[in-house]
């Protein structure tokens, strides 16, 4: 798949989950270097940077990608083109490894979260959260599973097929239902797509909405993530930009003077998160950031965006 397909299909949703963005992004690093008609080091770069700048713009929420792509990029100080692209595939590579690797653990770490007899609510679509749930399930443990239809695009239809292919009870609500389902469940699980230096967790619009509820009443909110969607930007004073996507996905002919407000994510306030569940372990915001930093130094180095 080429770059620009690769493009295409991160701006259709086509390629959704932030994981996945970066699993393809990374991948199509890969193939630049191996399709390029480039013959120099300086030709390369050029075409790997090119590539960059186009993926890094193709959606705004999506530090995982960014962080991949930087890891993938950074010191690149070769004279042989033939070692640059070696070094270019030997990256991408760990770094598909590393995301297989890590939500193996992240599972095995939020399984335990998971007690018999008790009612998981979700939110959205999130393949690390599907994975902890077909864990706990692994284990023998038998619960069920709230979850929202997540619109406008309802990804929540996407996780309630694979939860209940796994023989899992499910029950789907609407998305302004929630709070009947929030009242019954034992925990709640959301994804993050970033990580703020000030221990914000970004997900889902709704995502703030079911955790303001779940602190009502008392159910602990875990976020499950892999610890590269800690957005760096954040630590050097940028704003984490907040997708708005197409109006047209909420109503595609409204009356006239009929704003759409299509927000595709929002802000989760770090008091209202239990812990972050990553492959680093289980943390409170404030001490997650303080992990990352001590794990990935890398990550701090001042880098121009585009």
């Amino acid at each position: 798949m080429g770059i620009k397909e690769t493009v295409k299909k991160i701006k259709s949703l086509e390629i959704q989950g932030a994981e996945n963005v970066a699993i393809e992004s990374v991948k199509a690093l890969k193939d630049v270097v191996k399709q390029t008609r480039s013959r120099t080091v300086s030709a390369i770069l050029a075409d790997l940077f090119h590539a960059k700048n186009l993926l890094f713009l193709s959606r705004p929420t999506e530090p995982c990608m960014r962080n991949s792509i930087n890891y993938v990029m950074d010191d690149l100080n070769y004279d042989d083109p033939i070692e640059l692209t070696k070094a270019i595939c030997e990256k991408v590579d760990y770094v598909l490894k590393r995301f297989e690797q890590n939500k193996k653990i992240i599972a095995g770490i939020g399984a335990k979260k998971i007690k018999n007899g008790s009612v998981v609510f979700t939110h959205c679509h999130s393949s690390t959260i599907f994975e902890i749930i077909k864990e706990a399930k692994k284990q023998g443990k038998k619960f069920e599973v709230h979850n929202t239809e997540t619109r406008p695009k309802f990804q929540g239809r996407i996780t309630a097929k694979e939860i209940s292919s796994l023989g899992i009870p499910v029950t789907h609500f609407i998305d302004s239902a929630a709070r009947f389902a929030l009242k019954k469940a034992d925990i709640v699980f959301i994804g993050a797509d970033a990580i703020t230096t000030e221990g914000k967790v970004i997900n889902k619009i709704g995502s703030e909405l079911y955790a303001e509820i779940a602190d009502k009443f008392d159910i602990p909110v875990y976020a499950c993530t892999d610890s590269w969607k800690f957005d760096t930007e954040t630590v050097f004073g940028f704003e984490e930009e907040i997708e708005t996507r197409r109006s047209d996905e909420i109503w595609k002919n409204p009356p006239k003077g009929v704003k759409i407000n299509n927000f595709a994510f929002e802000k989760v306030s770090g008091n209202l998160v239990t812990g972050i569940i990553s492959e680093l372990g289980i943390y409170k915001p404030y001490i997650f950031i303080q992990e990352i930093k001590a794990n990935n130094k890398w990550m701090f180095k001042r880098k121009k965006l585009f």
